[in-house]
């Protein structure tokens, strides 16, 4: 699954309620098993001891990844990547810095799962600098520190910008990225979940506004250079792509893919990335 390390973990791209379920059926691991187990992976390795410690923290990878269920990509692919960052996490854990593990993974569940979001969220490279990348994770949370559902005044952006390292242009860039897809679902009156923002349900291209500084991506994306792209890939990459990407109502899983070409789930996601590596040059050309 990764290089990280050779052994099999439950996959969250088949039924992702059975894999939560699964997940938190697990016991926590006291610290002094917790470092038992380390151990025997680091002086002997154990890879048994080290399949313990990715099962017993399943349940923090399921909690990081539900909170970026904003961007618009399945939850399941998200605690996929956030289970190749748990790998690495216990590759590199060191039990006798007095930390407990769950403390250090959470920056490599985190660090996976951002770089996944920026490779594919909607074909479009948003954040290129590492302030644009905090930009791009933060600024809704910096938002909501301000009173008002409106956008943010000249102040609000330049205090934004300062905390965050970028100009104020870039704030504003980015807010206008983020808001546009808030308000192609704020019409929706019968959500019955008003504890959360609409872009937490639902984040389809084809009901999102193409104004503002997105529409010459979108119409791009949407006409003749998507044509073009499409084009270029090879019959299954397509396939994947408008399976998962270009599909009128719910997309496919990983696993559906998985099964109708008879290879794993993550044979699925490295051919994706390929294609979609493939698109935005053939696009970044036209």
């Amino acid at each position: 699954m990764t290089q990280a390390l050779a052994f099999p973990v439950p996959s969250a791209a088949g039924n992702l309620d059975a894999f939560i379920q699964a997940a938190n059926r697990v016991p926590m691991l006291s610290e002094e098993a917790e470092i038992q187990l380390a151990r025997r992976f680091h002086e002997k390795d154990d890879l048994e001891a080290a399949r313990q410690l990715v099962l017993s923290h399943l349940r923090l990878v399921i909690s990081i990844a539900r909170g970026y269920m904003g961007y618009g990509l399945p939850h399941a692919d998200l605690i996929q990547e956030g289970n190749v960052g748990l790998m690495k996490a216990v590759k590199r854990f060191d039990p006798d810095r007095g930390v407990r593990l769950v403390s250090f993974a959470i920056h490599w569940i985190k660090a996976e799962i951002h770089e996944y979001i920026l490779k594919n969220w909607r074909l479009v490279k948003v954040a290129t600098t590492k302030a644009q990348r905090k930009l791009f994770f933060n600024l809704r949370s910096l938002k909501n520190g301000y009173e008002g559902d409106h956008s943010l005044n000249p102040e609000q952006t330049e205090e934004i910008a300062t905390k965050l390292g970028v100009r104020p242009e870039e704030v504003t860039e980015m807010e206008t990225r983020l808001t546009g897809r808030d308000l192609a679902l704020e019409g929706y009156s019968d959500d019955g979940e008003e504890a959360f923002a609409p872009i937490d349900y639902l984040a389809d291209s084809h009901y999102e506004p193409t104004q503002v500084m997105e529409a010459r991506d979108h119409d791009s994306l949407q006409g003749e250079g998507l044509h073009h792209a499409l084009e270029g890939l090879d019959p299954r990459s397509r396939r994947i792509i408008e399976a998962r990407w270009l599909a009128e109502g719910e997309t496919a899983t990983l696993h559906d893919l998985a099964a109708e070409f008879q290879v794993s789930a993550e044979r699925i996601r490295q051919i994706e990335v390929k294609a979609l590596q493939k698109m935005r040059g053939l696009l970044t050309a036209a």
